[in-house]
Formats: structure tokens, sequence, C-alpha cells
């Protein structure tokens, strides 16, 4: 990401609707909203992430001589238009959810003006970044949930769809609530905890299990975890891993994060058999890790069934997102400013009622209980209006209108949640560290009610449209069905 030139990373549709913008003269200043419609999973949230690589593509966004002379060889695209290309700069603004923020369906993720041509590049490569993202954190959080407390590592770059996909996936994934990744890259590009264990090859390479283990303790004194089933977990695994703490020990070695690793095998089953054979040894401070395509839940499953599990290293599930491959967000235009400066709202109109856009220029607002700090509910509005939380406030659903939430003055408090990244073309956002932002997201998850965590059925956050942007939604839709009306009696 830091190092390519990514500014084609784009659909060939984009460029040559910037030719025609170009073309006809068009350079409307515009307003498009980058969204998603369901939550990954099933589930009753997601989580923003991916803000600092769209910076970084917008921030380094030209068109070189190689890629002018690319576009040229594609027989498309006229002089003059290739002539502006190679002078392109983002010049407009963008307002977006800070990373690890808690997101809701059909609400701006990214808010995008400026000039048609320029909104329009930058529409493949914010959804492609945002949407990979964003459904790994989401993931990360569901299974970090699962595990109650106990650390989980990302374990995925083997599986990742590729070399990228691996490393922003193990960024994502440590926004989400991972303690760490096996992902060296990952660690030494973003700063983030790597760990790891051994493979099952370095006990096969010895000539029997003890001496392996032995040989890495050996190594890495402060950093033991053996992996006990290679051959059989509690007949030789478990016996000559704690042999080989019992000497650590009784040569006077200080053990400090040490432990075992199990693969394979019936989980719950051999954790408890583990726990109790390493805690009558005297070793009850050594952690229980387990892997073997895991995923929410069965961690959720083993856990029920009282698995002395204390470390969970999550890799396929984790990384690609297994049930759930991609997250759905979508990029569409919602306002055109007019000659006096003036926003005109604009509205994609569906027969699927959960497709119809929310127009204009908008901001959004989240409303907390006063009393529990936990979330009631999201608000849409137009740029520009106030609230007063000491006064009653009528919420509006979305799609089914009918459905009204009232709450009474002094019973929430307010947050606006787009913030400035860019204004005329100038990054004015300074990014978090990815350990930072993980922080961020956990106090995040603690505004959600643990209704909304669950993986089945999960209470769902209203995201709510304020009283004008509710009546304006409703003019412009019913003078767009009134057109469509006529055209249909033509």
């Amino acid at each position: 990401m830091r190092s390519s030139n990514l500014t084609l990373l784009t659909d060939l549709y984009e460029i040559t609707m910037m030719q025609g913008y170009f073309k006809t003269g068009n350079r409307d200043v515009v307003v498009f909203d980058m969204f998603y419609r369901d939550n990954p999973s099933g589930g009753g949230y997601a989580i923003a992430a991916g803000l600092e690589q769209v910076i970084e593509y917008i921030d380094n966004l030209q068109f070189t001589t190689d890629d002018i002379r690319y576009l040229e060889s594609l027989g498309m695209f006229d002089d003059d238009f290739l002539k502006y290309l190679s002078t392109f700069r983002f010049s407009g603004s963008i307002y977006a959810i800070p990373e690890g923020t808690i997101i809701f369906p059909r609400e701006p993720i990214i808010k995008v003006i400026a000039p048609i041509m320029e909104a329009q590049l930058l529409e493949t490569a914010i959804l492609n970044i945002i949407n990979h993202q964003s459904l790994i954190a989401t993931k990360a959080s569901r299974v970090c949930y699962a595990a109650k407390g106990d650390g989980v590592m990302e374990f995925g770059l083997r599986r990742a769809q590729g070399p990228d996909s691996g490393i922003l996936g193990a960024r994502a994934a440590v926004i989400g609530g991972c303690n760490g990744t096996s992902n060296v890259l990952a660690g030494q590009t973003f700063n983030i905890p790597v760990k790891g264990t051994h493979a099952h090859s370095w006990i096969m390479s010895f000539p029997d299990e003890y001496t392996a283990f032995k040989t890495y303790a050996e190594f890495y004194p402060n950093a033991c975890t053996l992996l006990v089933d290679t051959y059989d977990t509690l007949k030789s695994g478990l016996p000559n891993a704690i042999r080989v703490f019992t000497e650590m020990r009784d040569s006077g070695i200080e053990m400090k994060n040490y432990g075992i690793r199990m693969d394979s095998g019936d989980l719950a089953y051999l954790s408890k058999k583990a726990r109790k054979m390493l805690d009558d040894a005297g070793f009850p401070d050594a952690v229980i890790t387990a892997s073997n395509d895991l995923d929410e839940y069965l961690i959720e499953t083993l856990k029920s069934q009282g698995a002395m599990i204390t470390s969970w290293g999550v890799g396929t599930s984790l990384i690609t997102s297994k049930d759930w491959p991609a997250f759905g967000g979508v990029y569409k235009l919602a306002a055109i400013r007019d000659e006096n400066g003036k926003f005109i709202p604009k509205i994609k109109l569906s027969e699927n009622t959960e497709k119809v856009t929310n127009p204009g220029n908008k901001d959004i607002y989240r409303i907390y209980d006063r009393t529990t700090g936990k979330i009631r509910a999201d608000l849409i509005c137009l740029t520009g209006e106030t609230f007063d939380e000491s006064e009653d406030m009528t919420l509006y659903d979305p799609i089914d209108t009918w459905k009204r939430t009232h709450l009474p003055g002094g019973t929430y408090t307010m947050r606006s949640l787009l913030v400035p990244i860019f204004d005329e073309g100038k990054c004015v956002y300074t990014s978090p560290t990815v350990l930072d932002i993980q922080k961020i997201c956990d106090r995040e998850k603690g505004t959600l009610w643990d209704e909304n965590m669950r993986f089945v059925n999960p209470a769902e956050v209203y995201v709510d449209l304020s009283d004008q942007l509710y009546r304006m939604k409703m003019k412009v839709f019913n003078e767009m069905s009134a057109e469509q009306l006529k055209e249909d009696e033509r």
C-alpha cells in the first residue's frame, strides 16, 4: 500500500465517466456517501477500518507518465482528457467516521464533497479498502467477544487471499481486538505485536519429541509454547512438555509466557485433561493455547463446555471472514451543488425499499442513554441541523416510516460521528496508531448492549432520520415518483 501507485486501482467505467464529464463540461460539486446495508455474519454491528489506507491512497493520487501511456494505449481516451489527467490532484473535502468506531447499516461511513470527476474516481478504491478492513475488523471483534477476555492471535496469513489481504487483514484484526498476529511483515509495517509457536515439522525433525521440546525451550525460554499433539497429546506431548518445564524450573529459569498449544482433537476434553496435568505438576500459570479451524461459534461452544483454553489462534475463518466474505459497502450520489451554493438532494429509487438512498448533504449523530452510556440510536440528519439534549426528540425509521422513537429531553446525550479528513485537497487528520485504534474500538464496544453483541438474532440498533431529513426525503421521493409516472404514461 505505502510504496505502490494505486491511481489505476479503479474500474474502467470510473475513468470513462470522468471523460464524459470532462467532455460535457460538467464540473459540478457533488456529495457521495459510502455506506453498507447489512451487518456482517448477521450480527448487530460493524467496525469502521481502513481510513488510514484511504488517506494514503488519496495523498498519492496522481496519474504518472506510465499511467497516461497505458490509458492512451486503450484507444478510448482523447488527448485533451489525458492531458487533464496528467495534472490531476484531488481538491475536494472528505469526512469520515474514525477507525475503530462502531457503525451500522445505511449511515455514511465516508462522505466525499468534490467536483464530480474527482469524486467519481475515488469510488472503487474507497470501497475496496474500507469494505475489506471493516469486514475483518468486525469478524475479529466477534471472535474476541466469543473468547470472553482470553487472548486471540491472528494466524491467517497462509490462507489469506494474497499478500495485501494478509497484511491489511492482520491490521484490521488487531483493531477488532486481537492481541497479536503471526504476520511478521504486518508487525513491522504497523508496529503491532507478533506472536507464534512452532510447527509439527519442528518436532518431526528431531529424533524424539522430548529433544525437540528441550531444544526449543533452550532457544526461547521466555516464549516457550510447545505444540503437544504431533504424536499423542495426553500420553506423549503433555508428559514431555511437563518434563521440559520441570527441568527449566529446577535449573532456576524464571518462566514467562510458557505453555502448550493443541491443534487437533477434542479441544474441550483435551484442554480439561491438560489443565489438570499441568496443575498437578505445579504449573498452574501455564497457558493452554488452541488452534485448528476456529471461529466465534466454535469458541463459544468450547467455552460453554468448560474448555480450559485461555489463548486462541484463529486463522482461516478470521482472515477471510469465511462465513461472510464481503462487506457490501456502496458509494452513492446524494446531492449536487447548484450555482447558488445550495446542495440539491438526489435519490436512488428501487423496488426494494432498503435500496432507496437517503438524499442530501448529511451528518450523523450517535445518541446515548444518559444513565448507562449505551447507544440508543444513530440519527442521520442534514448538515447544519442542531439539537438540544434538553428537548424531547422523535426519530423516524428510514424504511418502516411508521416506526417512531420518542426520547424525553434530558435522558440522552449526542455525539457527532463524521470528522474532517480532507479540506480542499489537504489532509487535516492524523491517523492514530493501530494499537490506539484498538483502544478506541474497545471503548466503542463498551457502548453496545449485550443484546446487540449476541450471534443469533441480535437486537438491532436503529439508524433513524431527523424530522427535516425525513420530510425532505419524502418530498424528493414523491417528486421522482410523479415524474416516473409521467414517463410511463408517455
